[in-house]
């Protein structure tokens, strides 16, 4: 089978934010694929809601077998076996309401595929309007921030 680049993005603001991220990234690798590059750590503050709790925030090149469904499937299953619990959108206006959590995994970009399903959008639809997703991917992938921000 065919092997595939797929970055993912991993953010916690709950528990041990260290260990969160390090479980993840095990279980990434058992149940998608081979992680071949893992980014720094970033601390940053909540996006998108408030919370007196900052994230651990870090991007990993995964290589899988598996389609952008599959994965999407795992990285689902892996968030509720660490303890996320759905986040809820509004039925008027679609808008996610964002709440702490002990993992979140987002598929940011796998290979160069686009993806516009309701349920998936590769590459993440947000992911460059986000510091903490560009500046850990810009350090293992190379890519020039500056490129994708409006400034």
């Amino acid at each position: 089978m065919t092997k595939h680049q797929v970055y993912l993005g991993l953010g916690t603001n709950l528990g041990d934010r260290a260990s969160n991220i390090l479980r993840a990234i095990q279980l990434i690798g058992e149940r998608v694929g081979t992680v071949v590059r893992q980014s720094s750590l970033i601390e940053t503050e909540p996006w998108g809601f408030e919370s007196p709790n900052k994230f651990l925030n870090a991007v990993i090149l995964c290589e899988t077998e598996r389609t952008p469904r599959e994965v999407l499937r795992l990285t689902q299953k892996i968030e509720r076996d660490m303890g996320k619990t759905k986040m809820h959108a509004t039925k008027r206006s679609k808008l996610t309401t964002y709440k702490d959590r002990p993992i979140d995994i987002d598929i940011l970009l796998y290979d160069d595929m686009t993806v516009d399903e309701p349920d998936l959008k590769i590459p993440h639809p947000l992911m460059y309007e986000r510091d903490f997703v560009m500046i850990p991917l810009n350090e293992i992938k190379h890519i020039e921030i500056t490129t994708y921000r409006n400034i």
